[in-house]
């Protein structure tokens, strides 16, 4: 997808992507992973989410990407952080306590650049993603993270219905990106109050990735 496309959203407050709570199956379910105290958890195409902050007040480190600079802003500002910037080659660093976020493309990120990650968590990132990028994404992630365990949340409705994004990424598309390298176990499924966007009825599918 056309980075502008992201960058224009951002810069023109078009993100009715954007939730203004925490994700209640965050709350739920990531305490089952066996994360370590003070662990750090990786979330790819972050945004400005609320979730971030939730991690941080359970102990939690967090590393995150994103394209835009204004959401990142944004997120600091949120959580009332003053952060030292760096320019990492293509990817600029925003760094504080126990938050490191990398704004820029996220396939120029490498592990080298993010550090160890205990464990993935992907509220937005695949559903952001149109099908010929999802193949390059997940192989993308599983490189730059070591293959560490996740909890995905994705949604699953008749694409032909409406546009993405958020795209319709089924759990049967889940597994045939993750199922090699992953025992993919489906947490829960809810239907989305009023449809997705208002437009269509949908599902949540929350789903764990643990290392065969």
């Amino acid at each position: 997808m056309d980075p502008d496309f992201w960058h224009q959203r951002w810069e023109s407050n078009n993100i009715a992507f954007h939730a203004d709570e925490v994700n209640p199956a965050l709350i739920r379910y990531f305490s089952i992973r066996n994360v370590p105290a003070a662990g750090r958890v990786f979330v790819p195409l972050c945004g400005k989410t609320l979730d971030i902050g939730w991690l941080l007040a359970q102990g939690y480190r967090v590393a995150g990407a994103e394209l835009s600079p204004t959401a990142i802003e944004q997120l600091f500002r949120q959580l009332a952080i003053k952060p030292s910037v760096t320019q990492l080659g293509v990817v600029r660093h925003y760094a504080g306590p126990g938050i490191d976020i990398y704004v820029g493309d996220i396939f120029q990120l490498t592990a080298e650049i993010i550090g160890s990650v205990d464990a993935v968590y992907d509220r937005a990132a695949l559903v952001a993603l149109p099908a010929d990028m999802r193949r390059r994404y997940t192989a993308h992630l599983m490189e730059m993270t070591a293959k560490a365990p996740q909890l995905l949340l994705s949604f699953e409705y008749d694409q032909s219905r409406m546009e993405g994004p958020p795209f319709s990424v089924p759990l049967e598309e889940v597994q045939q990106h993750y199922a090699k390298h992953f025992t993919v176990r489906q947490l829960d499924v809810t239907e989305i109050r009023g449809g997705l966007k208002g437009v269509c009825p949908a599902k949540e599918i929350v789903v764990l990735l643990d290392g065969i």
